[in-house]
């Protein structure tokens, strides 16, 4: 039988696996833990054979904690990097669920893990290496692919490259499409103008953001302030305190 701890920040996600595991006849117990500093408390008090670990938790880090778990533990890492990161898991004996995941990709790391179990068990050098994979990756390859929309009853999948534009709605954002859709995400700008790849998308103004390739022309107005043009028709204000960001716009 086997004990399980799950280390998310996220109550829905913690909740999702819980779930999940509720169908699994080998488990024996399962734990929570809300931050990577009570995952290593935890851990230490029951010795889990599997932890469910987020990436990026308040405190320490999922691969922080991965590092101080002790080598009779299992790693699923649980993660919302895109692609480009995920392959640095898969070239390591590690594995991995992307959110937001399937009951079927659950199931088969879950069987994966099993299987890893009556072999050799993962040791610390593995963490370093997909540390040095990471880090090797550089910032740009931990930029948001697509974006996890939570709605009552679904969770929807938006990839980057329909957005257009985003304009702020106090903590919330409007994610303004290409097909004309305006979908509601549970984000600020502030977070969404660090996960997104500046190389394509430009903070114009404190309430919005915007695609570079989607402006078509910039007409200065007598306040300071730009009007930019998009390739739609519609138009969004470039701020004076943002007339530096005028060169990244037009190069």
């Amino acid at each position: 039988m086997l004990k399980v701890l799950i280390a998310d920040d996220e109550p829905l996600a913690r909740e999702t696996i819980m779930m999940l595991l509720a169908d699994v006849d080998d488990i024996s117990e399962v734990r929570q833990a809300q931050d990577g500093n009570a995952a290593i408390r935890e851990a230490a008090q029951f010795s889990p054979d599997i932890v469910f670990l987020d990436i990026e938790m308040p405190g320490l880090s999922g691969l922080e904690v991965a590092k101080a778990l002790p080598a009779s533990c299992t790693v699923i890492f649980v993660t919302a990097y895109n692609e480009h990161a995920v392959r640095a898991f898969e070239l390591n004996a590690i594995d991995y669920l992307l959110k937001p995941f399937d009951d079927h990709r659950f199931y088969r790391a879950l069987e994966k893990v099993r299987q890893r179990r009556t072999s050799d068990s993962i040791q610390g050098g593995d963490l370093k290496q997909i540390s040095s994979l990471l880090a090797t990756l550089g910032q740009k390859s931990l930029y948001r692919e697509r974006l996890v929309i939570r709605e009552p009853g679904r969770i929807r999948l938006i990839d980057v490259d329909q957005i257009m534009y985003i304009t702020g709605a106090g903590n919330y954002a409007e994610l303004h499409l290409s097909d004309g859709k305006v979908v509601l995400h549970r984000e600020t700008l502030s977070v969404l103008d660090e996960q997104l790849d500046p190389e394509h998308f430009v903070r114009i103004h404190r309430s919005s953001i915007v695609r570079r390739n989607m402006v078509t022309e910039l007409r200065p107005n007598d306040k300071g302030d730009y009007q930019v043009i998009l390739s739609n028709g519609e138009q969004l204000t470039l701020s004076r305190r943002n007339r530096a960001k005028l060169e990244v716009l037009t190069c």
